[in-house]
């Protein structure tokens, strides 16, 4: 017959089966614990790239992008309607100011010129007849005034006689009346002569004016075609290299077609564009530090665009050498635009692990020739540093070389 386990049997066996199971495990899990570590991932440490925390002055910036372009370009249209009859330049060339790049077909405009310059030289010669016949007008008017005034003057002298042999009795009333009737005839006709030569002056003055405004406008037109025939002959206005040339000869080209464009490749600029959320950190005079490939290079913002275009606003850059034997039109850049300096802060020397502010796992140095991973907030940044916020303290040793494939380890172990 079964004998019934008391219950303090049943603990006991219950705390012997647990113990059992325990005990092995906290020996794995102790073992596991000392003998993991012992297989850390092993990296060279010739392989990365080390850098020192630090504290100093980091000067804030915003990233843009742009390209090196020439800064002194140069676009040539053809004023007419014309064709390429000869060429006198090929694309690459270096050319002098004045040089000629291509002929065009230039003789219906040629003809045109010559129209003008006689009309131009009619408007003259009608301009002087004009004057001539108002000239000898205005002097045959003022001598009919001299000869009234002459007439008018015996007729005054008559009638004085009259009046004084009217008073001694040997004239009569009527002699005295038609004296003076003839006398005031005359300073009536005197008076309308010398107005008709005031209106008449200014009228002549007025046609004048006008003959010289038609020959004025004339030779606006001549000048302005002499200047279009001048700009057809397609001469280079300064030294620069010939990036561009329409060399179809025998090709109809219309007003405004393009036909070569001269570009100054021994001074640079640079086209940038900056996301328009960053736009407020622009300001005319703003320094600027510009990497193009490994080259660094200093400027200032010289021109913003009024208004972004496809949500990127775009300005120029200035640069302090624009001369530079290192610079190529064409080449991409990497811009920062300086728009804040933070004085004392802990900083880091910038890399390829930085991508913007944020957290970023980070392998710092220890002192058992391991690399720790760790946790750390970075801040704004330039070329040369970024703000450490929180993570890391002056004087520690970090990987700068980027090991986010290796972020699921939580220590890396360095060999020589």
């Amino acid at each position: 017959m079964d004998r019934e386990i008391s219950k303090e049997e049943q603990r006991k066996r219950k705390i012997k089966t647990i113990l059992r199971i325990a005990v092995p495990t906290a020996i794995v899990i102790i073992a596991l614990a000392i003998i993991i570590p012992q297989f850390a991932p092993t990296m060279r440490r010739d392989s990365l790239t080390f850098a020192k925390v630090d504290r100093g002055t980091v000067e804030t910036s915003a990233d843009a992008s742009g390209k090196v372009i020439p800064a002194y370009e140069m676009t040539i249209t053809s004023p007419v309607a014309t064709k390429i009859l000869e060429i006198y330049c090929h694309e690459g060339d270096v050319v002098e100011p004045g040089e000629s790049l291509l002929k065009l077909d230039l003789m219906s405009e040629e003809t045109e010129l010559q129209n003008l310059a006689d009309q131009k030289m009619m408007r003259s010669y009608d301009k002087e007849q004009t004057v001539l016949a108002s000239r000898t007008f205005l002097t045959n008017l003022e001598m009919q005034i001299q000869a009234k005034e002459m007439s008018v003057a015996r007729l005054k002298t008559e009638m004085a006689n009259e009046r004084h042999l009217d008073s001694i009795g040997s004239g009569t009333g009527d002699r005295v009346r038609e004296a003076e009737l003839a006398y005031k005839t005359a300073l009536l006709e005197l008076d309308q002569l010398r107005k008709q030569l005031q209106n008449e002056k200014l009228s002549h003055e007025a046609a004048r004016k006008t003959k010289e405004l038609e020959e004025g406008i004339s030779a606006k037109n001549l000048e302005e075609k002499r200047r279009t025939l001048e700009d057809a002959r397609v001469k280079a206005p300064a030294k620069a290299t010939l990036t561009y040339l329409n060399s179809n000869i025998g090709t109809s080209i219309s007003p405004g077609e393009r036909l070569a464009i001269l570009s100054d490749l021994t001074h640079f600029k640079i086209d940038a564009q900056i996301p328009e959320s960053n736009s407020d950190k622009l300001s005319l005079g703003a320094e600027v530090k510009v990497r193009v490939g490994k080259e660094n290079f200093s400027g200032k913002i010289g021109t913003i665009a009024p208004q972004s275009n496809n949500g990127v606003v775009a300005f120029t850059v200035i640069l302090d050498n624009d001369s530079d034997e290192r610079l190529r039109a064409g080449v991409r850049a990497e811009i920062n635009v300086l728009y804040d300096i933070k004085e004392d802060v802990i900083r880091i020397p910038n890399g390829n692990y930085y991508h913007g502010p944020g957290k970023y796992l980070i392998f710092v140095e220890t002192s058992e020739n391991e690399l720790e991973r760790r946790e750390v907030m970075l801040g704004e940044a330039n070329f040369d540093y970024v703000e450490v916020l929180s993570g890391l303290s002056p004087g520690e040793t970090f990987a700068k070389t980027d090991l986010s494939d290796r972020s699921s380890n939580r220590r890396i172990r360095l060999s020589n």
